[in-house]
């Protein structure tokens, strides 16, 4: 059986093409599952084929995510220089989703993996599959399709990459082929247990702390249809948490019967940070987040907006309120 037949050929010459070759193995600021999952299993492989690939992130590894390294090089993008190596981007949309430094420290992109509806293409060879709920899948997919040997550590963490793209396996975008590859991950090595238990079992206090907050902040908007929480500046330190204990506040807000859309928003110095959330991929909200720079899925998104708070919010709001008329006229039709 083969998972991703359209780019059979494409990915037997792309890896002909890193023979002999050194390969940087990038992913995209403020990394997920998803993100590290797929950089530490697609630089295993690299290496198990004699490549000398390391990994390389714009910001640290977080926390709860590190137990998926295991003895992969992986760097933060500050303590390395280029040296000569090609750069492969996984889970990014565009070039600017690693970051700026990272951006200018390889401007030419070799290659991509991704599954990003915005993504247009930017490297010279792109495997990007928008109906595929993760990159981790699509290169479980490839990797399988074309018999890379997949180790226990690569496993886990294509298996736990896919599984928090997915929600746990209970978003829309959760199809037969998704379990079709966790059960063979699982034939190879991956621990549902203990990437149940990494992820989602060992809080901090200042995340709960954080997820008070953020659940005291919600205010609905658009008759009920929308809601959106606060993390005004400063609240990190407040409370004692960290950037990357913001990870999963949003589906609170979406998560309350009546709501379509849930928003976060971040306070930063001069920028405004948003995780956008929707019930169903029919409100688009990539395509709401591009209007303020931003992109990701129809149902999952994100941006960052040079822009005041008090600025921000009455546009953000007009945009969702603008989404949900062109849903209720389709709807009408």
């Amino acid at each position: 059986m083969s998972h991703y037949p359209e780019f059979k050929t494409q990915f037997a010459d792309f890896l002909k093409a890193l023979d002999g070759q050194r390969v940087a193995v990038v992913g995209h600021q403020r990394p997920d599952g998803d993100c590290i999952g797929s950089q530490v299993a697609l630089t295993r492989a690299l290496r198990a084929r004699g490549i000398d690939a390391i990994a390389i992130n714009p910001d640290p590894v977080p926390r709860r995510i590190k137990f998926l390294l295991g003895d992969t090089p992986f760097f933060q993008r500050d303590h390395i220089e280029h040296d000569g190596r090609l750069a492969v981007f996984t889970d990014c949309a565009d070039h600017n989703r690693a970051g700026d430094k990272t951006r200018d420290l390889y401007p030419d992109a070799f290659g991509c993996f991704d599954h990003h509806l915005s993504n247009v293409g930017f490297a010279q060879h792109n495997f990007v599959d928008t109906k595929s709920a993760a990159t981790a899948e699509v290169l479980a997919g490839l990797f399988l399709d074309a018999g890379v040997p997949i180790d226990a550590v690569s496993a886990q963490a294509l298996y736990t990459g896919i599984m928090t793209d997915t929600g746990q396996f209970r978003f829309a975008s959760t199809s037969q082929r998704v379990f079709t590859l966790a059960g063979e991950l699982l034939a190879r090595g991956a621990n549902p247990a203990q990437a149940g238990q990494e992820l989602y079992e060992r809080e901090s206090l200042g995340k709960l702390k954080l997820l008070q907050h953020f659940i005291s902040s919600l205010k609905l908007e658009c008759g009920g249809r929308v809601c959106v929480g606060l993390l005004p500046q400063g609240i990190f330190d407040q409370v004692g948490a960290t950037v990357e204990d913001t990870e999963g506040l949003v589906d609170y807000a979406r998560s309350l019967d009546g709501v379509a859309i849930g928003a976060l928003i971040e306070e930063r110095p001069g920028v405004i940070k948003a995780s956008l959330r929707a019930q169903d991929a029919v409100y688009r909200v990539d395509s709401i987040a591009a209007q303020f720079n931003g992109g990701g899925h129809a149902s999952a998104a994100g941006l960052n907006f040079r822009d005041t708070l008090s600025s921000f919010y009455p546009k953000l709001i007009a945009a969702f309120a603008q989404r949900l008329r062109e849903i209720d006229a389709l709807k009408a039709q």
